[in-house]
């Protein structure tokens, strides 16, 4: 039972994360000039408008089968860059977007345990448990998806924010390479790089907020 308690949390916290993703992409864009999203209906935070069928339902579930950390997508927010008032500067904008939501919304989790440490860590109630484990995905899966849209490869945001910062010869090589972007993208998964930025990015938060390990240790998420 704990076990299908804890999928049904991680689950909860990935449809809130990409929910906070795609809707900042989509406020974003509307902000820059381009309604297209806004009248898709994307501008929300109900994860009804954002479900994609294989990317936040079947893979999430395929995970959590195979007992792996719960993770997912939603589908992309369209925009149209002719709508934009300045095209490179507010695809970067836009692409940039996704990955800050999810920044602050992990920041304001980690504000909130640090206020409430000590009667939480006092506290002995299954109900602050559960809160803790709660928010404690919550602040792994957002930080998780934000760092991982980073990545500088296409289809991720991060290569949009990269786009928008080349010029001239280097800017027609990204081009050249970005229809083999998700053969790159699924050997940098193999290669298991990103792992290692993810580990080194969870050490560097856990030392500068060296509390939020009491904080993981008694939600149960590891241990």
């Amino acid at each position: 039972m704990n076990k299908i308690f804890n999928i049904v949390v991680q689950f909860a916290a990935v449809l809130f994360a990409i929910s906070v993703h795609e809707s900042a992409h989509a406020w974003s864009a509307d902000r820059c000039g381009d309604p297209t999203a806004r009248l898709q209906g994307r501008i929300s935070l109900n994860p009804i408008a954002h479900i994609d069928l294989f990317g936040t339902i079947i893979f999430p579930l395929l995970l959590a089968v195979m007992g792996a950390p719960v993770f997912g997508w939603a589908k992309p927010v369209m925009v149209n860059p002719y709508n934009f008032r300045n095209r490179r500067r507010d695809h970067m904008i836009v692409s940039a977007a996704g990955p800050v939501s999810n920044i602050l919304v992990a920041m304001a989790v980690i504000l909130l345990l640090m206020l409430f440490f000590q009667p939480l860590m006092a506290a002995t109630s299954p109900t602050v448990t559960l809160l803790l484990r709660i928010a404690t995905y919550l602040l792994l899966i957002n930080v998780f998806l934000a760092v991982f849209n980073l990545i500088p490869v296409p289809p991720l945001d991060g290569s949009g924010i990269l786009e928008g910062m080349l010029r001239g010869e280097a800017l027609r090589w990204f081009e050249r390479i970005k229809p083999y972007g998700f053969f790159i993208l699924v050997i940098v998964m193999y290669t298991r790089v990103f792992d290692r930025i993810a580990d080194l990015l969870f050490s560097g938060l856990f030392r500068i907020f060296p509390k939020l390990v009491f904080v993981v240790l008694k939600a149960g998420v590891i241990g």
